[in-house]
């Protein structure tokens, strides 16, 4: 990691689990780190790497869909198939540093370090294991990622949810909310999950002074935030949203960000920014389970980063928000003709997904995970997105990321189809109450 020059007043000691205090470095992960830092005379017989010579790999070429391309081959494809640092590639680090600092010009810079994931969801993971107990509460916006869910359940965390209106979180019910917590002497949050941009599932995005108010209710109330934010650049209003590490005066924010979405989901990786500290915490729970981030994506993506700069990575960003503004248009026409008077729904501001609301019915899960299979048609019951989803929930959500705009139309119609036919049952079984 680089030597801060400067460091964040807060005391992250609290924030951390006890199991995250126990955890301790491998003496063989160290010895990697200083072995790729140390002089090119050092030699080193400290790792247990196999040689590169036994490797059946004798050159990866890859062409990129604008004419351009680039070969591994001898010493960098060597390094690509390799054991690395559990922090990342450090040329790859490097340029991610760069990077964030150019993309989000965040305060106190050298404060914060940069660790690479295996994707955003191992960076999830990774942090909440090492923030989250067990019981802790945990602050979450309703509906949210049921990934988030999936990671802190088997600690039996306690989701402390926060409703959303059209513009997301409300900071006025989370104010209220962890006023009466702390009222009341319950425990309170270490930490709030948050995906600001393109919202998984309704497409919102949270405006400016929203996040600046949330931002300092977490100052008030002196939790973290994680700002889960792979559709940052995915986003389809005119002014670009400013992240809340853009915003992060205190050293409160961990962002977490993904390659999926914008290079591949295949690639699988991702990258984590935060304060130092907390940084050096996430490594360690890296180390105990895959050690690090595959290399080979590692290096692929570096080698991209450099043939395009950050002017053409941020020219592929327009480029793919115009291919799924183009898309969501598409998908938001095709559902105004064929649920009108069945269904609502508003116009998402960025991400890959629409938010429908079906009229008529309380609860779309069984229709959905049960008929909608038959019918033709796969979508997301709303309710797997809510804190509670053994409630009954009216919501659907669709993507209009990957199928053709053919399928759009016949998945719509067929939607359509599926909740007349629900309305009918119901009718027919309950008389006027429709009710599922």
């Amino acid at each position: 990691m680089h030597k801060n020059k400067e460091k964040f007043e807060m005391d992250y000691s609290s924030f951390k689990t006890e199991i995250s205090k126990r955890r301790r470095s491998a003496t063989t992960r160290e010895l990697t780190k200083i072995a790729y830092s140390a002089p090119k005379n050092v030699i080193s017989l400290a790792e247990g790497m196999p040689n590169e010579e036994t490797f059946p790999f004798a050159e990866i070429s890859i062409k990129l869909n604008d004419g351009s391309s680039f070969t591994l081959d001898e010493r960098e494809l060597g390094a690509a198939l390799q054991y690395i640092p559990t922090q990342g590639y450090p040329p790859l680090l490097q340029s991610l540093r760069e990077f964030q600092r150019r993309a989000h010009a965040p305060p106190l810079w050298e404060s914060r370090d940069i660790v690479i994931v295996s994707g955003s969801q191992d960076g999830l993971s990774k942090t909440l294991e090492a923030i989250i107990g067990p019981g802790d509460p945990l602050l979450v916006h309703d509906p949210f990622y049921p990934g988030v869910e999936v990671v802190v359940s088997p600690h039996k965390a306690e989701l402390i949810a926060i409703p959303q209106d059209e513009h997301g979180v409300d900071p006025e019910i989370l104010r209220e909310t962890l006023m009466k917590r702390q009222l009341s002497g319950k425990k309170m949050p270490k930490i709030m999950y948050i995906n600001a941009t393109g919202l998984n599932p309704t497409g919102i995005v949270i405006p400016l002074e929203r996040r600046k108010e949330i931002y300092r209710i977490a100052c008030e109330y002196n939790f973290l935030i994680l700002d889960d934010d792979p559709y940052h650049f995915m986003h389809f209003d005119e002014v670009e949203p400013r992240s809340f590490l853009s915003l992060d005066t205190e050293g409160r924010v961990i962002r977490l960000d993904s390659f999926s979405k914008v290079i591949s989901s295949g690639l699988r990786l991702g990258f984590i920014t935060a304060a130092a500290p907390l940084i050096a915490s996430i490594e360690l729970h890296l180390q105990s389970s895959h050690l690090h981030a595959p290399t080979l994506s590692q290096v692929i993506l570096y080698r991209l980063m450099k043939l395009w700069g950050y002017d053409g990575m941020m020219s592929h960003f327009m480029r793919i928000r115009h291919f799924y503004k183009q898309r969501r248009d598409a998908i938001a026409a095709l559902a105004e003709k064929h649920l009108s008077g069945l269904a609502d729904f508003t116009l998402p501001k960025g991400g890959f997904f629409l938010w429908i609301k079906v009229r008529g019915i309380k609860d779309t899960w069984k229709m959905m995970m049960q008929r909608g299979v038959t019918k033709g048609v796969i979508m997301a019951p709303g309710a797997a997105f809510m804190k509670d989803s053994g409630k009954p929930c009216n919501a659907i959500r669709a993507s209009f990321a990957k199928v053709s705009y053919e399928e759009m139309d016949l998945a719509m119609e067929r939607l359509a189809d599926l909740i007349r036919s629900e309305l009918r049952n119901n009718y027919f079984i309950n008389g006027n109450s429709y009710i599922d």
